[in-house]
């Protein structure tokens, strides 16, 4: 237990940092005009058990929050996930979100892309530019961000398969534009487990992935230091059909299992932790998700202090970006989801999330229309300028359910994670990585994962099929007056486009210099000595080589891999 004077003692602590720190110029009162403290806490003198659980935002264990200003020092930044058809229609859209106060970008991939294919390929006939924007070479790069200076704008990219080769062509589309590639700023996902573990999206077997982000994570702490090369995935585990718990334990496992790789590289903890982010989905049960988020940024800083070494504040941070579900939208009904919306993003305000994406409306039918992708935005917007939400630290911290709620999110991921463990051998397993990422491998092999988001997601279905599980315009409330949407319709000229402008751009380059680009990769996959492939990737996509023709050469020594079908 707490006693009132260690409580008091934190309280001076958190004290001290606020007045040290930085913070708005803004109007911390109600909308009646009454002022309001930064942070709230037990009565002076007060004896609370387990309050070093809770404490004070900005200090370890960081349950409510990595500040101690919370969002009066600075807001979440709004960063809207949005890629559709051509590069030159998603630039337009970005600039549309930037000029409308968007605060980041977040590019959305096409699934050739995603699967590290050209447009003209194959695989690729009808899903060119249907789900995000297709990018074939870092030419499709210098359009995306045409007019937007990489150098000033935080981006952030959702691909993990490809995620290495794209980087490359994401540095070489800033090299032209001038920036400094040094300073540039932003997150790629590049987050392989949960790949296997969820959404499927794959190009080699596991291995050869760890090493190429092993590889990254070298390459941008000695060569990029303010870009996270790593933004570990719950969103897809949860869109799968996973529990909060098991989106939370999941996805931090596989946090562990970077870590890990990050170690047997021998990089140093406290340099390359704070180059590791995290995304979580927000769904429907409010307080529930609330809970989730504290407990992430709790177990975080507690394994990363007391099992990985980590010295500093900042390698102990959990900081994590937040997408409202898109599993929780409905076709029925399409307007309810604006309230769906509005109802996640507040969860994860008040659970700290550092960046947010608001989804749109429409989701369900198509990708978002101009105006749907504005009411998303604004509800943003609304929440950070007219609620109040931003002028405390942890409104709810202390609160009797949502603090009993955050213990046992915490536990039931402990259970996990020991169970995760066992699978890979226990502590002495000896795997060159490390325990955490032998078990998730082994998880992984097996089909655990996928079986256990399977039968969560199936136990989900009955509920909702049996009535104990109510989802409004579903299975309750279902009459409407409500007509059709107008849905963004991709049109087959987009792939027409796309695979004529890839053709002359094969046909414009220096064919010499490309072939002898992709030799010098695979010579250097192949090199026993297992040099650093991000350089030689960088020349690739310099060269104007294809994510298809990069891809395809690493895949003649990495092999593929087929999933073990299980039912």
């Amino acid at each position: 237990m707490a006693t009132g004077d260690e409580i008091e003692a934190g309280r001076a602590r958190w004290q001290r940092r606020y007045d040290a720190a930085r913070t708005r110029d803004a109007d911390f009162t109600t909308l009646s005009g009454q002022d309001v403290d930064p942070v709230y806490g037990p009565p002076p003198g007060a004896e609370v058990p387990g309050f070093e659980r809770i404490g004070w935002p900005g200090e370890y264990p960081y349950t409510r929050g990595l500040h101690p200003t919370g969002y009066r020092g600075r807001t979440w930044t709004i960063r809207q996930f949005a890629g559709f058809g051509s590069a030159r229609q998603t630039n337009e859209r970005y600039k549309m979100i930037l000029a409308s106060g968007g605060g980041g970008l977040s590019v959305a991939f096409d699934m050739p892309t995603l699967m590290g294919h050209d447009s003209d390929a194959p695989f690729a006939l009808g899903e060119v530019g249907h789900c995000g924007v297709a990018v074939d070479s870092a030419a499709d790069m210098d359009v995306l961000f045409d007019g937007i200076p990489l150098g000033e704008v935080t981006t952030s990219m959702t691909i993990s398969g490809p995620a290495v080769p794209v980087f490359c062509m994401y540095l070489a589309a800033a090299e032209r534009q001038g920036a400094d590639t040094a300073a540039l700023n932003g997150t790629l996902q590049t987050d392989i487990f949960k790949e296997y573990i969820a959404q499927k999206e794959w190009l080699y077997p596991p291995e050869p992935h760890l090493r190429l982000i092993g590889d990254l994570m070298e390459y941008c702490a000695e060569n990029v230091p303010a870009f996270k090369p790593l933004s570990v995935s719950g969103y897809h585990i949860r869109e799968a059909g996973a529990t909060a718990a098991e989106e939370l334990a999941f996805t931090l496992a596989d946090g562990f299992g970077y870590v890990e790789l990050g170690l047997s590289r021998g990089l140093d903890v406290d340099a390359f932790a704070p180059g590791l982010s995290f995304f979580f989905d927000a769904h429907i049960d409010f307080f529930e998700e609330i809970a989730k988020f504290r407990a992430a940024r709790r177990i975080w800083a507690r394994w990363m202090r007391d099992r990985y070494g980590a010295a500093t504040a900042k390698a102990q941070w959990l900081r994590f970006h937040t997408q409202t579900a898109g599993v929780s939208l409905t076709a029925q009904q399409p307007y309810n989801n604006v309230v769906r919306t509005a109802v996640e993003a507040l969860s994860a305000v008040l659970g700290g999330t550092n960046s947010l994406h608001t989804n749109a409306l429409d989701e369900t039918h198509a990708l978002p229309t101009e105006q749907a992708a504005e009411i998303a935005l604004r509800t943003q917007q609304v929440l950070m300028e007219e609620t109040g939400v931003a002028s405390v630290a942890d409104p709810l911290g202390g609160s009797y359910y949502v603090e009993a709620l955050t213990d046992r999110m915490e536990a039931e991921a402990e259970r996990i994670f020991e169970r995760i463990l066992r699978m890979g051998g226990g502590e002495d397993a000896g795997h060159e990585i490390g325990p955490m990422a032998s078990g998730v491998l082994a998880g992984i092999r097996s089909g655990w994962f996928s079986a256990r988001i399977a039968e969560s997601a199936f136990r989900y279905q009955q509920a909702l099929e049996r009535g104990g599980k109510r989802i409004v315009g579903v299975n309750t409330a279902t009459n409407t007056v409500s007509g059709d949407l107008d849905i963004l319709r991709i049109g087959h000229e987009i792939e027409r486009e796309q695979t004529a402008a890839l053709k002359r751009r094969r046909a414009a380059r220096d064919q010499g210099a490309v072939d002898a680009a992709l030799a010098r990769l695979l010579e250097a996959v192949r090199d026993p000595a297992r040099p650093n492939l991000v350089p030689v990737l960088l020349d690739a996509a310099r060269a104007e080589a294809t994510l298809g023709e990069i891809c395809s050469a690493m895949g003649e020594e990495f092999g593929t891999y087929v999933e073990d079908p299980r039912f």
